[in-house]
């Protein structure tokens, strides 16, 4: 059977056993833009992206969704990601997952303009300590913060991600020293109001916003991930933040088909960029289902299906 889109997810939500709410929304999200594709006249079909028995080139496009394993598997994805390319066209592009993947697009767009908090990127291998690091920081990054965070360039979910305080820098010398031999990793200023005020996640499709939300961490946390007890708000922004998220996209290689940009105020006390997610960021579907049709119309009307293959 030929398909025009397959969204993909990951094997843990194609049929999954347990019925816990945060699968009940995976599970309704992903519905939400199928439904809304299949409104569209696509021929359209749910899968994981390791699924064995797929074949790629019988699908146009493949879009991206709750591929959220993918950074604990991320040398089986990436060889994955490598031939399926070769196979069928992705959404958002091959070309921008790949930019977008890797946290090192943030110095990108910091050079295009974008505000981003103070970051210093420790490569792979590099024989630096953590204290030297965070001294180089403070000296030629303009650190001025007693506390950092820790975390690595590819990553999801707060994955190895920590909170050091200048009196605790020893106690993640070991650990620092073990992911650096690993991956490459980015130390930044603890940013102050994300705690006292969240984060704000805004979606943006095809340079349109549709919707936003306010993270906030639990009492106690820094990380605004439910997965962490963090909570979420519908949220209604104001024109400067709109516009700030719209530079965002607009500063990517090319404009985003879906995009969440979620932006705080630096410490500061200015509009920064946390994170720009185009690869498999969660969307919220749920809190605007109408987001979904606007997505599916984006699709439809950005990519060819013309060309029946």
């Amino acid at each position: 059977m030929k398909f025009d889109v397959v969204v993909l997810t990951d094997h843990r939500y194609v049929a999954p056993e347990k019925n816990t709410p945060y699968i009940q929304n995976v599970l309704r999200e992903d519905q939400l833009v199928l439904e809304a594709l299949k409104n569209k006249g696509l021929k359209v079909t749910r899968i994981s992206w390791d699924d064995p028995n797929f074949d790629w080139s019988s699908t146009k496009y493949a879009l991206f969704r709750t591929t959220w394993d993918y950074f604990d598997r991320y040398a089986e994805f990436s060889e994955w990601l490598e031939k399926a390319s070769k196979q069928t066209k992705f959404i958002n592009s091959k070309e921008l997952i790949y930019w977008n993947i890797d946290k090192h697009y943030l110095q990108d767009l910091s050079n295009a303009g974008v505000t981003i908090p103070k970051t210093v990127f420790v490569e792979k291998g590099s024989k630096t300590t953590l204290l030297a690091a965070i001294e180089y920081a403070k000296s030629e990054h303009g650190f001025t913060v007693d506390t950092y965070i820790l975390k690595p360039c590819v990553s999801g979910a707060a994955r190895h991600t920590y909170k050091i305080k200048s009196e605790t820098i020893s106690d993640h010398e070991a650990i620092f020293q073990a992911l650096v031999n690993e991956e490459a990793m980015m130390l930044q200023e603890f940013q102050h109001h994300i705690v006292s005020e969240g984060e704000i996640s805004m979606m943006v499709f095809n340079g349109e916003f549709t919707h936003a939300v306010l993270k906030i961490a639990k009492k106690g946390d820094f990380r605004v991930q439910d997965d962490f007890g963090g909570t979420v708000h519908e949220y209604t922004p104001d024109e400067t933040q709109i516009a700030f998220a719209q530079k965002v996209v607009r500063s990517a290689p090319e404009l985003p088909v879906y995009a969440r940009v979620d932006i705080f105020k630096d410490n500061d006390g200015n509009w920064a960029l946390a994170e720009l997610e185009i690869f498999e960021p969660e969307l919220w579907f749920r809190l605007n289902p109408n987001a979904a049709d606007i997505l599916a119309k984006g699709i439809r009307a950005t990519c060819s299906f013309d060309e029946r293959h």
